[in-house]
């Protein structure tokens, strides 16, 4: 596993001295990302959830104290290194009594400062490593978000940052980026993966109904209800609550869902009996919440209280550099599901592939992908001529592609070559041909139970 880079958040209000501080960090061989206040820092912190965070304690707005309790709220494993003046030492006591990793006295010194920050990255390094460890583990059978761009590398991150925790989050992104798949990873990632994870498309049922289906119902509490209905948020109890297209949510039902996620516990209708619920929620918008907010369409107070975490997912025209390893990924599965046989991947179709404008995000992939394995798509790569050099790399790439996929089919049959060729759908002379190529020893993927022998 490579070195998990960790940067520091700084917030400091008085530009000179953070340039200086900033310059003295860098020089040190430390990233860094300077905020001018705690409510910046906060903002960088969701976007760079991989990091330390050092702070001033004096700031305009929110203090460096206050700025350390909303990230320790969030993620509680974030080492907090507070600045401090002469007389706020006993300030800085206390905090660290709540949760602050160290403090130090201005004017720093700059060696007792590196020294601090040393350490403090070594732990937090130490937490995340050790969590991505735990999360690799359980994503073998988990839900896959596939891609290899920054953008995706830091989603992960993220997900890897929150996933234990019980904090809230938005995923915002366009109809058909994956929000539900990176609802699911969130899930299936943290300690609430034993519970139920309980999806609910707030588009997809009318007024009159909503409610009922959210809260649930008692026999007799309406024409029609004959009998008593667990509603969504009561099913979610130790689980996950996935509300998708969350802007689609009816404004009355905001107002009774807003005081859910703050009392944390739902009333069905027809019964004045409160029901305490432990649930996590993930919601997910195509829209921007805030500017329907201010446009009275979504409750703000709602909002706010939902943007906790928000994980947005880029759409798919700019991360052009997944698509490959997606159409890949897809193609396997169609391969599988259809039955059918891998067709040629050239490197004119991963170029045409990256060309297209792909409004419908990944969905549209997938499905562009399933009609290439069935035969019923052929694409036009006139226009798509390749340098050699290109066409070299795109090649390298596919070839990348295709050794992983027959190491995890050879993983999924525990080493047995005619299994995996019986499940890759190709000849076992083709597929031994294609293991000497990649330099794949089948042995190392058998268990020491299993016989040497295919």
């Amino acid at each position: 596993m490579d070195q998990i880079e960790v940067s520091i958040i700084y917030i400091e209000d008085d530009k000179s001295v953070q340039f200086a501080y900033q310059q003295s960090m860098e020089l040190a061989g430390f990233a860094v990302i300077a905020a001018d206040n705690a409510e910046e820092g906060l903002r960088r912190l969701k976007l760079h959830p991989a990091s330390i965070v050092l702070t001033d304690v004096r700031l305009p707005g929110m203090s460096g104290i206050e700025l350390m309790h909303e990230v320790l709220k969030t993620d509680d494993q974030v080492p907090v290194v507070l600045i401090t003046g002469h007389g706020d030492v006993e300030m800085a006591v206390n905090a660290i009594k709540e949760g602050a990793y160290n403090f130090i006295e201005k004017p720093c010194n700059t060696k007792r400062l590196m020294e601090l920050l040393e350490g403090a990255i070594a732990q937090r390094r130490l937490v995340l490593e050790h969590k991505q460890l735990r999360l690799e583990q359980k994503a073998k059978n988990g839900p896959v978000m596939i891609g290899r761009s920054k953008a995706m590398q830091r989603i992960r991150e993220m997900i890897l940052n929150i996933a234990d925790t019980d904090v809230d989050v938005l995923i915002e992104g366009e109809t058909g980026t994956g929000k539900e798949v990176v609802a699911n990873m969130i899930h299936a990632w943290s300690e609430r993966r034993t519970g139920h994870f309980v999806p609910l498309n707030c588009a997809a049922f009318p007024d009159t109904l909503f409610e009922s289906e959210m809260f649930g119902h008692e026999a007799g509490s309406f024409t029609g209800a004959t009998k008593k209905r667990i509603g969504k948020i009561e099913h979610a109890h130790q689980g996950t609550l996935f509300l998708d297209e969350i802007e689609s949510m009816p404004l009355d039902i905001q107002a009774k869902f807003l005081r859910v996620l703050q009392e944390r516990s739902v009333e069905r209708l027809g019964e004045n009996k409160i029901i305490p619920v432990d649930c996590r929620v993930v919601a997910a918008t195509k829209e921007d919440l805030l500017a329907m907010s201010k446009r009275k369409e979504f409750r703000s107070d709602l909002y706010y209280r939902l943007n906790v975490v928000t994980i947005t997912i880029p759409p798919l025209r700019e991360r052009r550099e997944d698509i490959p390893e997606l159409f890949y990924h897809f193609a396997f599965q169609a391969t599988q599901n259809y039955k059918r046989p891998m067709p040629e991947l050239k490197p004119e179709l991963i170029v045409w592939l990256q060309s297209q404008s792909w409004p419908g995000n990944v969905r549209e992939l997938k499905h562009v992908t399933e009609r290439y394995v069935l035969g019923l798509l052929t694409p036009d790569f006139e226009g798509f001529a390749l340098s050699e050099d290109n066409r070299m790399s795109l090649t390298e790439t596919l070839d990348s592609f295709e050794k992983r996929l027959i190491e995890d089919a050879l993983q999924q049959n525990g080493g047995r070559v005619s299994s995996t060729a019986e499940q890759l759908l190709l000849p076992r002379k083709t597929l031994y041909d294609k293991l000497n190529r990649h330099a794949i020893k089948p042995e190392a993927y058998r268990s020491g139970s299993q016989s040497s022998t295919d």
